[in-house]
């Protein structure tokens, strides 16, 4: 299927502009990774006419937020001095139980994390009071609305509008993501950003987290505890980015987590596309995932000091056991109320937890044979 129209990258900025008011974008690096990505989904992606019309807003409201970013700094510059401190980013192949892990984690009172409403909508509202509750109503309506464009997605993935989330969505604003070929067929995006240099989007990724410590005092003092796959695409970055943070790193067997994820991606790109090839899906994460594998690889070599290693089976069979040892690995040995947190949190997700899926490497044109070999060198040493 052909796009019906384009998006223009133009049309696109002076509309977030008209939509704000506003007009300072602050520096312009940017531009580069959203030209790059609006090319590809002009020219791969397929656009439906809904998926035409979901892109271009989501862009627009992208685009709208670092505007506000931009001038909520202009007013408030004390922003800018506020002390972000990242424990620790959650690393590791999507499907390896890194969700589970964060979430536990981030019961501890020790710790602060994203929260999904809030990376959604992270500048306040006009007028809005310190509760936000228009900002966590809108989060509200706009996961009923993802449920309903993708019903399959709950029995993959749960998400919660008041709960942990990856930052990974903060860093959309960047245009420097790997949420774009997660929902988008965009090849040429996609391996332009594997050697694009992220520290531009990094740095704004810490000054979204001021923005949001800014506005919860109570965070003062508690680091942040981070995770998303994407991170595997510059984890020299991260380290560089974030002084002390450690990747904690979930091991997952790739003949598991591979198809599983190109699962996802073809559920999550159905939404914007009626072109969705699973085979090419599949061949693609395969190639990727491996490629990032290595590249993690030299980059742990060189700062063993700074990973952690968490195996899937482990998180998945004694919880409780491996939360604890994660935060004693982060300088954050736990407690008693931090074992309660986690008691708790537990006990929730037993009610939140997902159905389940069925897939094969055959559906994504991929074997077993083929993952193994494909990822030995990966496998060998740390599964």
């Amino acid at each position: 299927m052909t796009v019906t129209t384009e998006l223009n990258v133009s049309e696109l900025v002076e509309k977030a502009c008209v939509k704000t008011g506003l007009s300072d974008f602050g520096d312009d690096w940017f531009r580069e990774p959203l030209d790059v990505l609006v090319t590809s989904l002009n020219t791969e992606a397929s656009l439906s006419p809904l998926g035409f019309e979901l892109t271009k807003h989501r862009l627009t409201a992208l685009l709208s937020d670092r505007l506000r970013l931009r001038e909520l700094q202009r007013k408030n510059p004390s922003v800018l001095d506020v002390e972000v401190r990242v424990a620790a980013e959650i690393c590791g192949l999507p499907r390896t139980g890194s969700t589970l892990l964060h979430r536990l984690l981030s019961a501890s009172p020790q710790v602060t994390s994203t929260l999904s409403w809030e990376v959604a909508y992270p500048i306040p509202f006009p007028e809005e009071g310190p509760d936000a509750e228009l900002r966590k109503r809108r989060a509200q309506e706009r996961m009923q609305v993802f449920a309903q464009l993708s019903p399959d997605f709950g029995d993959l993935h749960t998400v919660v509008w008041d709960g942990p989330e990856e930052d990974v969505i903060l860093l959309d604003r960047t245009f420097v993501s790997m949420s774009y070929d997660s929902f988008y067929w965009v090849p040429t995006y996609g391996d332009w950003l594997r050697s694009a240099d992220q520290r531009p989007a990094y740095r704004e990724l810490r000054e979204w987290l001021q923005v949001l410590q800014w506005q919860n005092p109570s965070r003062a003092g508690r680091p942040w505890v981070l995770k998303s796959p994407h991170h595997l695409t510059a984890v020299d970055t991260v380290l560089d980015t974030f002084d002390g943070c450690k990747i904690v790193m979930t091991h997952r067997s790739p003949v598991n987590a591979v198809p599983s994820y190109a699962s996802m991606v073809r559920a999550m790109s159905s939404q914007y596309s009626e072109s969705v090839d699973p085979v090419r899906i599949g061949q693609y994460w395969s190639r990727r995932f491996a490629s990032t594998l290595q590249d993690f690889a030299a980059s742990r070599e060189a700062r063993p000091d700074r990973f952690v290693d968490v195996r899937f089976a482990d998180t998945v069979s004694k919880p409780l056991e491996v939360a604890r040892q994660v935060l004693d690995a982060l300088d954050l040995p736990a407690g008693a109320a931090d074992d309660r947190a986690f008691e708790a949190y537990l006990e929730q997700n037993r009610t939140e937890r997902h159905g389940s899926h069925s897939y094969a490497p055959t559906d994504f044109g991929m074997s077993e044979d083929q993952l193994k070999r494909d990822f030995d060198f990966y496998s060998e040493v740390y599964l």
